[in-house]
């Protein structure tokens, strides 16, 4: 409820009265924060679509002159170039194959089966040695 505080009304008592009115206002306050919150909130809840990645129409960069490939076998056993790796001794093997440039990108190929959860152990393996440009290899779809 409300009170009004206008002037004197003739006859009227000093007492303040009572007005009919609705205030809106925090109302409209709640209604926009709620907004806020449901768009803010609506992009995150399509997280969880399946999804076909289709195969990729983009011109390719150019390629270094010895580029270091690491393949993910079907069975997920690693290779350096054609040299089979053990997953405990990749950092030392890539450190020898890149001359210690870091820097460099490494290229990293896997074949169709390999699940993604492993691919990404991969890459969690070469971002742990210190490896960050990692370049996916995959076929090219243009013709």
């Amino acid at each position: 409820m409300g009170a009004k505080l206008g002037g004197k009304v003739a006859g009227a008592d000093d007492d303040l009265t009572e007005a009919h009115e609705i205030n809106v206002t925090p109302f409209i306050d709640v209604m926009l924060v709620l907004l806020i919150i449901f768009m803010v909130a609506a992009p995150l809840a399509t997280v969880d679509l399946g999804v076909e990645l289709p195969a990729s129409t983009a011109t390719p960069p150019p390629r270094p002159d010895k580029p270091v490939f690491i393949t993910v076998k079907p069975d997920l056993s690693l290779a350096i170039g054609e040299d089979i790796v053990p997953r405990a001794t990749l950092s030392s093997a890539l450190d020898t194959a890149t001359s210690g440039k870091k820097g460099d990108p490494v290229y990293l190929r896997a074949d169709k089966s390999v699940p993604y959860g492993d691919l990404m152990d991969v890459m969690n393996l070469l971002r742990n040695a210190g490896y960050l440009k990692i370049a996916l290899v995959g076929l090219d779809a243009r013709n």
